[in-house]
């Protein structure tokens, strides 16, 4: 995987952040009112059962390596899952996936402390510009709860991509998402029953499909930052806000103003210039290998 291309990783992400966005519709259906920690346990519940026949295969030993790090991750994951559905069903769909688009800006710093990453310049203006982007859309005057919950998804989006080169590489992807929901379920069951609402197995249905989507996600990122330095291809995640935009005035009548076009074009023009950028680079430092090895 490692001799992937950077643009190869970031079409990935391209694909996983588009097919996310979808998940994120489902959850905004569930409405205000829903139980929150249920639907997260419901989620986890159908990821494992989807999961688990990809996993029968595997050996038991496998299922032990790395425990710290699934351990870490699962209950970051758990707490980012907790305010996706509290933010989703506050905010506008394009608002709240423009606020979860902070992580590859975030994860630039972090990269840099937990990996010592160098940042080229052209990755942080990308960031820069892209984040900016951000602010345009959101137009922040003040930080509500809403808001708060879906930049504590982004920095848990962040923190979860970034461990991923800590997980053992012969697991599987399947076992990696299975281990991430299976390790979480004590404590978002715990959660479900302290939030002391009536059971109700009506949203197990909208759970599923989110889960299945939000899996691919998942998966994409697996793969993707395994095959590449995160700051250079961090930035792809912003692709899903064009999504957002689509998905929310088609499904949930959210028509985006001027304002929004234009910070969704300023986060998207980073990234697909950042890609040409990265494609020059690896080109040349495949001609300049090619003369050594001559």
């Amino acid at each position: 995987m490692k001799n992937r291309s950077v643009g190869f990783a970031m079409t990935i992400l391209i694909i996983g952040n588009l097919v996310a966005v979808f998940s994120d519709a489902l959850i905004k259906t569930m409405g205000k009112d829903a139980a929150v920690f249920q639907f997260v346990f419901f989620r986890q519940l159908s990821a494992v059962i989807i999961l688990l026949p990809f996993c029968l295969r595997a050996t038991k030993e496998s299922f032990f390596v790395g425990l710290k790090w699934h351990f870490v991750r699962a209950h970051v994951w758990l707490l980012g899952a907790v305010f996706m559905v509290i933010s989703l069903s506050t905010l506008p769909l394009a608002t709240a996936n423009a606020i979860f688009y902070a992580a590859p800006l975030i994860m630039l710093p972090l990269a840099m402390l937990v990996y010592g990453e160098k940042l080229s310049r052209p990755s942080i203006a990308a960031g820069i510009i892209g984040f900016a982007g951000v602010l345009v859309i959101v137009r922040p005057t003040d930080i509500s709860w809403a808001a708060f919950g879906a930049l504590v998804v982004a920095f848990t989006i962040a923190v979860n991509n970034l461990f991923i080169r800590k997980l053992p590489t012969q697991q599987s992807v399947a076992q990696t998402l299975l281990l991430t929901n299976l390790i979480g379920m004590p404590a978002s069951l715990a959660l479900a029953l302290w939030e002391n609402k009536p059971w109700d197995w009506s949203p197990l249905i909208t759970a599923s499909g989110s889960s299945a989507l939000i899996l691919v996600y998942a998966a994409t990122c697996v793969v993707a930052y395994r095959a590449a330095e995160s700051n250079k291809i961090a930035s792809a995640e912003y692709s899903g806000l064009i999504g957002a935009v689509i998905v929310g005035y088609l499904l949930f009548n959210e028509v985006p103003d001027v304002t929004t076009l234009m910070g969704t074009v300023m986060i998207i023009a980073p990234l697909l210039w950042l890609a040409k950028v990265e494609r020059k680079q690896h080109k040349k430092d495949s001609i300049q290998a090619i003369a050594v090895n001559e």
